[in-house]
């Protein structure tokens, strides 16, 4: 029997090979595999259904994630994807397996965090499961939402000439990991050092207590502005813009003098790390901003926004470029996070 390995296809080459083979049943699911969110047509309005898994040792590190930012963390990524499909975020489930290492009081910590989140994101914590695991912590949470036919943002209505945007700035998660990861090598050389963070705790709150977007998801509808495609920025800018733009059918052109990226994600990257700025932007992943195109016509509502950065447009030819600093233009690849 032939023997194919998961690493030949890859997280989307495995989501991708699971959707071929996937067969809807039901009318009312408008859309399945493929977007941030299922979407659920239920009367007037449509339910959006997105599930996601952190697993110990491979999404997070417990000798540096303290158990009440990994519970708001594991709520506030899901509540992202709510946000990625402009919806609004009502109700989610928590599942854990769990190893008997955990005590009871491990696990008030860690609901410490969910609940605070539930409170952030207004949303109800009603159910779950919990069960054994034999090796580390598994949390697996499903985040319901609730938006009007009209005004769901899917990953595939991006079209020519439409601004790309993003919120907030780049990079700084991906700082953040890489600083928590140098004071653990320190740490485990010599187990008398104390851990210094000093001006660099913004990175480090990035990749510990990241923000779900929901509040430009309501400045957007003060503006009156609904996306023609939008996805949350959680495997690395280059990687989003390749699903939009394989989705929507165009390509892209960004510029990376346009990038938004934190002073201090800047000091670090080339103080500490001796890295480019603007590749850690693009690839770094886990900021779990919002990445979205809009009408041109929406410009004169965007451009001055302090918190959405224009970083360029779609394009005809199915291609992503980036226009560089330096005046070159060289294909934008994605090299963020590969789960096989």
């Amino acid at each position: 029997m032939t023997r194919t390995e998961l690493s030949s296809l890859g997280e989307f080459g495995l989501i991708d090979r699971i959707k071929a083979n996937t067969k809807i049943n039901h009318k009312t699911t408008l859309k399945g595999i493929g977007d941030d969110a299922a979407v659920i047509e239920a009367g007037d309005t449509c339910l959006l259904v997105s599930t996601d898994m952190l697993v110990e040792n491979v999404h997070f590190d417990l000798s540096y994630m303290p158990l009440p930012h990994l519970g708001y963390k594991a709520v506030a990524v899901n509540i992202s994807d709510i946000a990625a499909m402009n919806g609004i975020p009502e109700q989610i489930t928590v599942s854990l397996a769990i190893s008997n290492r955990f005590s009871v009081e491990a696990i008030d910590a860690l609901y410490q965090g969910i609940f605070s989140a539930c409170e952030d994101y207004k949303v109800d914590l009603i159910g779950g499961d919990t069960t054994s695991s034999a090796g580390g912590l598994v949390i697996s949470i499903t985040a319901i939402g609730r938006a009007k036919p009209t005004k769901i943002a899917y990953r595939n209505g991006a079209k020519k000439g439409d601004i790309l945007c993003v919120t907030g700035d780049l990079g700084a998660a991906y700082m953040g990991l890489k600083v928590l990861q140098m004071q653990k090598v320190e740490f485990l050389e010599n187990p008398q050092m104390q851990p210094s963070l000093e001006g660099k705790e913004y990175v480090v709150r990035r990749q510990l207590k990241p923000q779900a977007r929901m509040d430009i998801i309501h400045e957007l509808a003060d503006l009156g502005i609904v996306p023609t495609a939008m996805i949350d920025v959680s495997d690395g800018l280059a990687s989003e813009i390749s699903h939009l733009s394989k989705q929507s059918g165009v390509g892209a052109m960004v510029y990376e003098d346009k990038l938004p990226i934190d002073k201090e994600t800047y000091e670090i990257a080339i103080n500490t790390f001796k890295l480019i700025p603007s590749v850690c932007a693009i690839n770094g992943g886990e900021d779990y901003e919002l990445l979205f195109t809009i009408a041109q016509e929406y410009y004169e509502k965007v451009k001055n926004h302090e918190d959405i950065s224009l970083i360029g447009y779609m394009t005809e030819e199915k291609e992503i470029n980036l226009a560089t600093t330096g005046g070159q233009k060289v294909p934008l690849s994605s090299q963020g996070w590969s789960h096989f």
